[in-house]
């Protein structure tokens, strides 16, 4: 049964205004139609905002995740932290995936991290979700899913010898004009008619062919994976029943643990360092005390490529010098290292015409072979991003925490109460006459509260969700709930039983209600804080 019933729009509205009274930086917002239906909810918590402003430079994000009772898009934001882990930046629901819900969310998400635009957007096909994104991030670049596109290919194209070829498109990184002459040559060659997949693929090549992000950064991600992943973490438990605000508990719970990996990550880092080999060139180990651990397993990728490279030639400059690399495994193709030098030759900076330092944000093979034949001991800042070091949260406090859970004032109380009782139980257990005596108040008390849960201001104690009286505002009371999107069926209703229960009184307290085993389980709870 779901946890809301009535008003559950309301209610994840109460919820979310509440935490924003009791965390000054967390940020929610909501918007409805004219007849005050739900139609979108963004909300981030203080450290979603600190993780966009240290790894907020490429941003992952899809609506394909719809379980819940209204079928409404869940639509995480997640990018990659220092750890290559994936980190999320916030949260949003919509109840239409139209150009403008798209729109509203992505301006709302803008308005929570203070206008700062993510460098680049991986998202699916979504056609809305494209216009919005131009108009709201022009300036980001935009790339699709690897992994829809795939998916719609092995959907879309029955001729297995067009996959291929396809493919090729995807992946290959040459310029922008063999790319499109290579695509010439593939419509006519197989006669593909204008009206099919391939076609309209071919329309908007700009924003899924490789050679048109070769250089952009994307940190190495060419699909929603991340994304992806997310929600199939957020399918756990999940079905077509839940309200609002088990979805939001549940995303919750599901972002504690990101937040957990992360600082296992940390500790890992800080405590241990990758393995290395005896005969570890010195820009190895330095890249080794550099970058996290798991950002340089992938750095070591491209130094154990050192050894495909050779030297072609060495132009000089005034200021500059520039290395033309080949590669025994790429054929007749030369990639051109540029080293800028002071007055004195030393190292200033370096640029490799792959540009896959601008794209992962590590350097590439040509770099490290470079800069071990001019015989640099260490890697120039420019090779090591901020983002990818134990350092990336350096500028930022260090908070690290879900406030999904608070302490409310009757779990400050059973604390309280079970403090003193440890005591009291330690003395009373050294005698039957005690015992008793303890045991019989805790059941008369446990008696009297259970039945009237009214008289303890509507709470349990334990973690609560914090949905007090305070967040009761005027201007939310005519928000209606959201009205269900047709696509995957109404939920069904269970139908009440007509059935009546006998009421029984419990053979403990004689109380009407509960039972024995529930007297019990109370004073378990007391009792067990002696253990």
């Amino acid at each position: 049964m779901g946890m809301i019933k009535l008003d559950d729009a309301q209610t994840v509205i109460r919820y979310l205004r509440e935490r924003e009274r009791r965390d000054a930086d967390f940020f929610f917002r909501s918007f409805t139609d004219d007849q005050g239906h739900l139609l979108g909810l963004f909300w981030c918590d203080t450290q979603c905002l600190l993780d966009y402003a240290a790894f907020g430079d490429v941003v992952v994000f899809d609506s394909t995740y719809k379980t819940n009772r209204y079928n409404l898009p869940l639509v995480p934001f997640v990018g990659v932290n220092h750890h290559k882990r994936t980190v999320l930046f916030g949260c949003g629901i919509i109840s239409h995936e139209n150009k403008n819900s798209y729109e509203w969310l992505l301006r709302t998400f803008s308005d929570a991290n203070i206008q700062k635009h993510p460098i680049s957007v991986i998202t699916d096909g979504d056609l809305a979700m494209q216009r919005a994104i131009r108009i709201v991030w022009p300036n980001s670049s935009h790339r699709l899913c690897g992994w829809h596109i795939e998916q719609n290919l092995v959907r879309n194209v029955h001729n297995d010898k067009l996959k291929e070829p396809f493919r090729v498109f995807m992946y290959d990184c040459c310029s922008i004009q063999e790319i499109d002459r290579k695509w010439l040559a593939f419509l006519a060659e197989n006669e593909v008619p204008k009206d099919s997949w391939l076609y309209q693929m071919y329309e908007v090549r700009k924003i899924w062919c490789a050679a048109y992000h070769v250089g952009k950064c994307y940190l190495g991600l060419r699909s929603n994976q991340r994304s992806e992943s997310m929600n199939a973490r957020l399918q756990m438990q999940l079905d077509g029943k839940m309200t609002m605000l088990e979805m939001v508990e549940h995303y919750e719970t599901c972002l504690s643990r990101v937040r957990r990996n992360e600082a296992d990550d940390d500790i890992k880092a800080l405590q241990s360092e990758p393995f290395t080999a005896p005969d570890a060139s010195i820009l190895e180990i330095d890249a080794k005390k550099r970058f996290t651990p798991n950002v340089f397993v992938l750095v070591q990728f491209s130094i154990k490529a050192v050894s495909k490279c050779h030297l072609i030639e060495i132009l000089d400059g005034d200021d500059t010098e520039e290395y033309i690399i080949g590669r025994k495994d790429k054929g007749d193709i030369m990639t051109y290292v540029k080293c800028d030098c002071t007055v004195e030759g030393n190292l200033k900076g370096v640029s490799c015409s792959c540009r896959k330092l601008q794209s992962v944000g590590t350097p590439c093979s040509h770099i490290f072979f470079v800069l071990g034949h001019r015989g640099e001991r260490k890697l120039p800042d420019c090779c090591v991003l901020e983002r990818w070091t134990m350092g990336a949260r350096n500028a930022f406090p260090p908070l690290r925490k879900s406030t999904m859970y608070e302490y409310s004032t009757t779990l400050l109380r059973y604390r309280d109460l079970r403090n003193i009782n440890r005591a009291a139980s330690f003395s009373a257990s050294r005698s039957t006459k005690g015992y008793e005596r303890l045991k019989g108040a805790l059941l008369q008390e446990a008696g009297m509260i259970l039945p009237n849960v009214g008289a303890n201001e509507g709470k349990m104690y334990g973690p609560v969700l914090p949905q007090a009286p305070k967040a009761d505002c005027e201007d939310i009371r005519d928000v209606l709930d959201p009205l269900h999107v047709p696509g995957r069926g109404a939920p069904k209703k269970k139908l009440k039983s007509t059935s009546s229960k006998s009421v029984t009184k419990c053979s403990l307290c004689k109380r009407e209600g509960h039972n024995r085993r529930t007297c019990f389980m109370i004073a378990e709870v007391f009792l067990s804080s002696t253990i």
